[in-house]
């Protein structure tokens, strides 16, 4: 029985420490309260949104929270302040001081953002961008809020390549060039979810490079990149897991690399009459996602304005004025 006991605590991951209860972090940010009764936090940037002409909700990265917001690192302010671009970024459920949501789904995460959107009053459409992880949970929002969107990116956007209409020839080529820790955690994280936490958190076996933070995954162009950023101080670096690591990264595994109720290959264009526009931005060295994957995207959904970067990695976003040009080509911006 103890040894059960013991392999049981091996498996279950600990209790989250939910922001502002009496062991969790102190609440630092505004939140609004959603139907349910979660909270989920949020960061504004730009010109005020009553006086905005853009306004666009940003859906952060794996391991990331509402502060990494391309548009308010990367994006020029005066371009920003010409255009009236207002953005909004967000703690997904579980990360940062956004509450955990055990029964998230692919439909609760877009219908949080249109909550979000109704709370704020960003008005009856919006822009919606989502950089790698965050790219991949763009497409419910494409499936259950499509009349709420006036223009989508997809950045370096992550894929779950179990999709029932990638082939499986191409689907077996691009899974077997990943590195090999990574083909077993995701092989666990879709197949054995409930073993996920475990497999992630045992030292017997290599687990995630994700959930590990470990750089080997970054091509040469990321590495540059990561190269110049200043470092990041240790509190900044646990802001996303604050409330521990299950719910933030761990669930964010699980929900997208797990089994989907929709293939996104099935989805119609969101903009027939050219009210709006899809973008997917791609650099063709990136080690985190597939570009072979995103070509056949680009093929499979005509209505994608495909964007590949030449010797771009995961994080060519990053170059100098990349940001601006995605932000003017998002928004149909002409010179």
């Amino acid at each position: 029985m103890g040894f059960l006991t013991r392999a049981f605590q091996s498996f279950r991951p600990p209790p989250p420490k939910i922001c502002g209860s009496q062991d969790g972090p102190p609440i630092t940010s505004p939140r609004i309260k959603l139907r349910d009764g979660r909270h989920l936090s949020y960061m504004e940037h730009g010109v005020p949104k009553e006086t905005a002409k853009f306004k666009i909700i940003y859906i952060h990265g794996f391991d990331n929270c509402k502060e990494i917001n391309i548009f308010a690192l990367g994006a020029s302010p005066a371009l920003i302040e010409e255009l009236g671009v207002y953005t909004v970024s967000f703690d997904r459920p579980g990360y940062g001081e956004s509450d955990p949501h055990p029964e998230r789904t692919l439909k609760s995460l877009a219908l949080d953002i249109e909550e979000l959107a109704d709370q704020l009053q960003l008005g009856s459409k919006f822009y919606l961008a989502g950089l790698s992880m965050g790219g991949l949970l763009v497409w419910p929002c494409l499936k259950y809020i499509p009349h709420r969107l006036a223009g989508v990116v997809f950045i370096s956007p992550g894929v779950n390549y179990w999709w029932p209409s990638f082939p499986s020839k191409l689907c077996n080529e691009v899974y077997y060039e990943m590195f090999k820790p990574d083909q077993w955690a995701l092989r666990v994280v879709h197949h054995l979810p409930w073993l996920n936490y475990w497999w992630n958190t045992q030292q017997w076996f290599p687990s995630s490079s994700l959930i590990s933070r470990s750089l080997d995954m970054f091509s040469p162009p990321d590495m540059e990149i990561v190269s110049k950023f200043p470092p990041q101080p240790e509190e900044q670096k646990m802001q996303p897991r604050k409330q521990g690591d299950f719910e933030s990264v761990h669930r964010d595994l699980i929900v997208g690399m797990g089994k989907w109720e929709f293939d996104p290959m099935e989805l119609e264009n969101p903009f027939p009459n050219n009210e709006g526009s899809v973008h997917l931005w791609m650099g063709d060295q990136d080690r985190f996602v597939p570009v072979k994957l995103q070509r056949y995207i680009a093929k499979k959904l005509p209505w994608i304005n495909y964007h590949e970067i030449t010797g771009g990695g995961h994080l060519f976003s990053a170059i100098d004025g990349m940001t601006d040009t995605i932000l003017t080509t998002l928004l149909n911006v002409k010179d």
